[in-house]
Formats: C-alpha cells, sequence, structure tokens
C-alpha cells in the first residue's frame, strides 16, 4: 500500500531530472502519472517524445502505472487538451506538478530579449497554462483533495545574478502559487512550492559546482533527495498546509518564511518630510539587513 494509492498526478519536465524523479516516485507511492516532457534541450530547443516515454516505461515495467505526453506547454490551447487528456486517460486528476523549465543565462546587461522572453514563457507562462486549466477542472469537480505543486528556485529566491530571467520567472511563480492558494482553497486545492537544490543536467554548467558538489556520486543531491516533501505535498494528509514555499534537497526539508515586515518605522501624523524619513530608515532598518549568498566586493 502507497500514500497515494488512488490519486491521479500529471508531471511537467517529467523525463528527466527531478521532474523524472518526482514522477517516479509518486508512482511507486500508487498513483497513477502522466508524464509529460517535450524532450527539449537545456536551452529549449529541439524535440524528442523518447525522455517521456522512458520514465513512463520504467515505471510501468516496475508495476506502476504511466502514460507519456510531449505536449508543448507554452502552448495554452495545447494545455487545455493536455488537462483534459490527462484527467480522461488517467480516470480523474488529482495533482498537478510543474516542473518543465530551461536555461539561457547571462547577466542583464548582455541577455537578448529572446532569451529572457523563452525563459518566462516555459517557467511562468507553462506553471500559468497548466494551472489555469487545472484550476477549471478542479472548480468543475469540486470535492476532491486537489493539490497544486510548483517548482521555484533558490536562484529566484536570492537572485542569481546571471540568471535574471530564470530568478525572474521562479519568482513569479511564487506569486502565482500564493493566489491560488488563495483563489481556489475553497475548492478543494491546496497550493504550494517547492524549492529544490539538486545536480541535474541544468547544474553541469556551473564552474565548480560553487561550494557544492552536483556529481552524480554525491546522493545528497540526487534529484531523489527532493521527492519526499513533493510526495507529502502530493498527498492528503497535507490538507493542513497551503501557501507555503518547502526547500528540499541535501539532506535537508526546510519550511520557508512568507514574506513579513522585519522593521518597521510609523508616523505619528501619518505623513514623512524627507529628512526625518531617511533619518529613520537608517536608524531602524540598516542594522537588520543581512548578506546574501551572492555578496561579492564591489566591481572595479
Amino acid at each position: 500500500m502507497g500514500v497515494l494509492d488512488g490519486r491521479k498526478a500529471l508531471v511537467t519536465g517529467a523525463g528527466r531530472g527531478i521532474g523524472a524523479a518526482v514522477a517516479e516516485g509518486l508512482a511507486a507511492e500508487g498513483a497513477t502519472v502522466m508524464v509529460s516532457d517535450a524532450g527539449v534541450a537545456v536551452d529549449g530547443s529541439g524535440h524528442d517524445a523518447g525522455p517521456a516515454e522512458s520514465v513512463a516505461a520504467a515505471i510501468n515495467e516496475r508495476g506502476g502505472k504511466a502514460f507519456s505526453d510531449t505536449t508543448d506547454i507554452t502552448d495554452y490551447g495545447a494545455c487545455e487538451e493536455l488537462i483534459n487528456r490527462a484527467a480522461s486517460t488517467l480516470g480523474g486528476f488529482d495533482i498537478m506538478v510543474n516542473a518543465a523549465g530551461i536555461l539561457r543565462d547571462n547577466m542583464i546587461f548582455k541577455m537578448s530579449e529572446q532569451d529572457f522572453d523563452t525563459v518566462i514563457s516555459v517557467h511562468l507562462k507553462g506553471t500559468f497554462n497548466l494551472t489555469r486549466h487545472a484550476a477549471t477542472w478542479w472548480r468543475e469537480n469540486r470535492g476532491g483533495q486537489y493539490r497544486l505543486i510548483n517548482f521555484t528556485s533558490m536562484s529566484g529566491l536570492h537572485g542569481a545574478p546571471s540568471q535574471p530571467n530564470y530568478a525572474a520567472a521562479k519568482m513569479g511563480i511564487v506569486g502565482l502559487t500564493y493566489s491560488c492558494a488563495n483563489a481556489l482553497a475553497g475548492y478543494g486545492v491546496r497550493s504550494n512550492a517547492i524549492a529544490p537544490i539538486a545536480g541535474t543536467r541544468m547544474t553541469q554548467g556551473i564552474k565548480g559546482g560553487g561550494s557544492l558538489d552536483y556529481s552524480a556520486e554525491n546522493k545528497r543531491l540526487a534529484p531523489e533527495n527532493v521527492v519526499p516533501p513533493v510526495i507529502y505535498l502530493a498527498s492528503e494528509q497535507s490538507e493542513w498546509l497551503n501557501r507555503r514555499i518547502i526547500f528540499a534537497g541535501n539532506g535537508r526539508i526546510s519550511l520557508m518564511t512568507n514574506p513579513v515586515f522585519e522593521r518597521e518605522i510609523v508616523s505619528a501624523s501619518g505623513t514623512w518630510d524627507i529628512p526625518t524619513a531617511f533619518a529613520e530608515i537608517e536608524a531602524s532598518f540598516k542594522g537588520s539587513v543581512s548578506p546574501n549568498i551572492f555578496d561579492k566586493p564591489p566591481a572595479s
């Protein structure tokens, strides 16, 4: 008996890396899974049905139940068809995992409009496309224990300097996740995000891995190590959890804080003059600003 017996899931980006690990993990716990992946390169080019078919076949060979799909998630109409097809093929639709993504990295002063738009289109627009049509299905079939699980990134939460497009998309996904949590709770939907850390083909370009060992030999950063909290969010047991970000990987599962007021100054009159605002901001805020993981000495 698995903790997801009888549940039906659609996972995007499920042909490789974290998405594949999630699809396989969901299936191992009893879910019937639609494995969706267009089979593109890291930069979003190309198309290959092989990755999705391979993951679905592996799940079926292990006694699970899975179907493959290669929908282009940037296509709004195609995503509507995918949601309806998934619900029909799987015999229901309980879990939407948006894990698909690409990279086109560059510094903001070198980034092309096309590279910015393409990454936003896959990550943020793709997540919207699937979520929009999943929400319609859930609203029309209210009464279930539905789960929306989106993937954000520490690159967005901390502002990776060479990934302005990716960071913007991933922070947009956070806002979308929160909005859906508030809008869809009455229809039985719980909406949360995962911020993973794992070694995949998308981390292979990190020179030296930074301070982390992203090699396949480091099991702490294996994609499978991201999966346990995803399984929990997908289960009916997670009904109490909504509108939050869970960090996962490297042996850690962390509940992250939502944005809160850290420090505040209040004018008794309700208005501010410039000199007083300057003085109060520095006196009250300056000592509370924490370093960022990407902080470096000023450029010469």
